[in-house]
């Protein structure tokens, strides 16, 4: 589960039925599927959501841009634009910044989240 909370006290949720981390040498590739929820699927779409990048592992999928560096976070950005839950902690509204905490499809990139909370547990 993934809950999400913005600054007027709001809430969404996605769940995933998939989810899965890879191995270190995998990169920590992301693999998710069976979305339900209210936040809009994410991270990354379809069922692969990327590996882990740092800013010394650029491991996204965009051919512009080193989307930890310019996001300033560790994450599965794939192509930097559909969600940052490691952004930095900014409030609410922030007109040509994404580099705060979002959620495309939800608030956008330009909006940064009060609140979130990934969820998982072993089966």
């Amino acid at each position: 589960y993934i809950d999400l909370r913005d600054w007027v006290g709001e809430t969404r949720y996605a769940h995933y039925s998939t989810f899965n981390v890879g191995t270190e040498a995998d990169k920590f590739l992301l693999t998710i599927g069976g979305y339900s929820g209210d936040a809009g699927e994410n991270p990354g779409r379809g069922r692969c959501g990327g590996r882990f990048s740092t800013t010394d592992q650029d491991n996204d999928a965009s051919r512009f841009s080193d989307c930890a560096s310019s996001r300033k976070s560790g994450w599965r950005h794939n192509t930097c634009i559909h969600s940052n839950l490691n952004g930095l902690y900014l409030k609410g509204a922030c007109t040509g910044d994404w580099r705060g905490v979002y959620w495309t499809h939800w608030r956008g990139y330009y909006y940064s989240l009060q609140y979130t909370e990934m969820k998982m547990r072993p089966l």
